[in-house]
């Protein structure tokens, strides 16, 4: 084991020390390959699963994994109107397991999201039975402020660029704290607790994934 994969380890079992503190269950793998199958040995026959929008998830491959597999899916991004999303999310916040990331962690195990419609950020707080969050050893910050700026200015301008929005963080790199039209800094949530004991999951990758 390399020095850095062991110093991801080291960190890693004291964040699930944290996490289980809050009543979040935490889980580390050392790759993504792992991370997967970690993920579906949650997964129940016949469960119905959903997902934010995510690279973590995206870059490790799970999203095929699932879409090959007998699981309900409800996928956002098969509606194709806007009464057809009304009725996917309908249908999102009722799943059973419900995958994302977490745009940064602290030391002392709190989720700090920023979302743009709020969609993500709102089954992380309520409606679906399980929420699995997975998320590459980068995403580790020490406390809440340094994790909205991380996201800030560290997640946000590469998404809006990727996105094709036009803000100003896609030209500048960097957050300018704008209010534009495109803006996806909306929704700030931190998850210091968990209010159901295991609803939430995180798994932790010792590799770098995301933005």
């Amino acid at each position: 084991m390399t020095p850095k994969k062991q110093y991801y380890e080291n960190l890693a079992d004291s964040l699930i020390e944290k996490f289980n503190l809050r009543g979040i269950e935490g889980y580390y793998c050392e790759n993504a390959e792992d991370a997967v199958i970690m993920a579906k040995r949650f997964l129940t026959p016949e469960c119905s699963v959903s997902w934010g929008g995510s690279e973590t998830i995206e870059e490790i491959g799970l999203i095929p994994e699932l879409k090959a597999s007998d699981y309900i899916l409800y996928d956002r991004s098969s509606a194709k109107t806007p009464e057809e999303r009304t009725a996917m999310y309908s249908k999102i916040v009722t799943s059973d397991y419900f995958f994302m990331s977490s745009n940064a962690i602290t030391l002392d195990g709190q989720l700090v999201n920023i979302d743009a419609g709020g969609n993500r950020v709102a089954c992380l707080i309520a409606g679906p039975k399980n929420v699995i969050i997975i998320a590459g050893m980068n995403k580790i910050v020490t406390d809440v402020n340094t994790g909205i700026e991380r996201v800030r200015n560290m997640a946000a301008p590469p998404n809006v660029v990727r996105l094709g929005l036009h803000t100003p963080c896609a030209e500048l790199g960097r957050c300018a704290n704008c209010l534009s039209e495109d803006c996806i800094c909306c929704e700030i949530v931190i998850t210091r607790k968990s209010k159901i004991p295991g609803r939430i999951k995180v798994i932790l990758v010792g590799e770098e994934l995301g933005y």
